[in-house]
């Protein structure tokens, strides 16, 4: 079980934790760059007229863009890549009772390890449990996996701030729109074991108003996934693709707010990846109509 009390405040006292994360970050940007490919794949049979997920369509989808991610021509060749029978794997999931991952792509996840040779005790999808959870203390490798979606406190909700369930104290990384955000990815639980990130952007949120963050009104039937290994890159593609459609949406240009700079810190000060779409190879497969990137 994870037993050390990791706070912000441990963090920036500590110092070494957040300082050589950032020294091996920059020191390994051109690295990221190289890997900063994003896929976007989109179907529009993946979201049905009255919003339902078509978890064999998103389980296709899935395999096709971590199969063109790695350039294999099998979607199993591309899994045995990322995993091993060996690894212990946790599937950093989102449970929000609004927007959560699609139990269909939480299933397609696990059935690709269970392929990939890993065994099904070695495996565990969770939330907010993840610090309790024994699979989550012993992983070898992470799969991050979660909506996008507009948020009061942090401007979005992204791969990046997934992995605030992996602290204690996920308020304390409130500040500054959640600019530390960063600092939990160099946390030693958690620092260099994601294998794979999928930004889940079926019927992504767009805008939102009262206090919980929450408006099915501005939610759409984007049919899309963002698959990388480089969770900013992901993240800034998204946010790209959220800006586009309140654009779209409003008639005018209507910032994200707050602004979710949390994603830019991500990169140039934990090192973490890639924030600039000039910089992203980004590789689209699928249904092109309104991408809006």
């Amino acid at each position: 079980m994870i037993t050390t009390p990791f706070t912000r405040r441990s963090v920036l006292v500590q110092g070494s934790l957040v300082a050589g994360g950032l020294v091996a970050g920059l020191a390994s940007r051109a690295a990221a760059e190289a890997n900063s490919r994003v896929v976007l794949i989109r179907d529009p049979k993946a979201v049905g007229a009255d919003g339902t997920i078509n978890a064999r369509v998103v389980a296709d989808m899935l395999d096709a863009a971590v199969a063109r991610l790695l350039d294999e021509q099998d979607p199993l060749a591309a899994w045995k890549r990322l995993v091993a029978p060996t690894d212990t794997v946790g599937v950093k999931s989102n449970e929000w009772k609004h927007l959560p991952t699609p139990a269909g792509l939480e299933t397609a996840i696990r059935v690709r390890l269970a392929d990939a040779g890993v065994k099904a005790e070695r495996v565990a999808v969770a939330d907010r449990a993840v610090l309790k959870n024994p699979v989550f203390s012993a992983a070898t490798a992470l799969i991050n996996v979660r909506p996008l979606r507009t948020h009061n406190w942090s401007g979005l909700g992204t791969l990046i701030k997934n992995y605030v369930m992996f602290v204690p104290d996920p308020w304390s990384y409130h500040a500054n729109a959640c600019e530390p955000l960063g600092a939990i990815w160099h946390l030693p639980h958690v620092k260099g074991k994601t294998r794979l990130n999928v930004l889940v952007m079926l019927t992504p949120q767009f805008h939102s108003t009262g206090p919980h963050h929450f408006s099915r009104a501005y939610t759409w039937a984007y049919g899309g996934l963002l698959v990388s290994r480089d969770p900013v890159a992901a993240d800034t593609v998204g946010a790209a693709i959220i800006q586009a459609k309140r654009r779209q949406h409003f008639g005018e240009e209507r910032p994200i707010a707050p602004p979710p700079h949390h994603i830019r810190f991500a990169d140039t000060t934990y090192g973490l990846g890639v924030s600039s779409l000039e910089r992203i190879e980004l590789v689209r497969l699928g249904w092109g109509e309104n991408a809006l990137v």
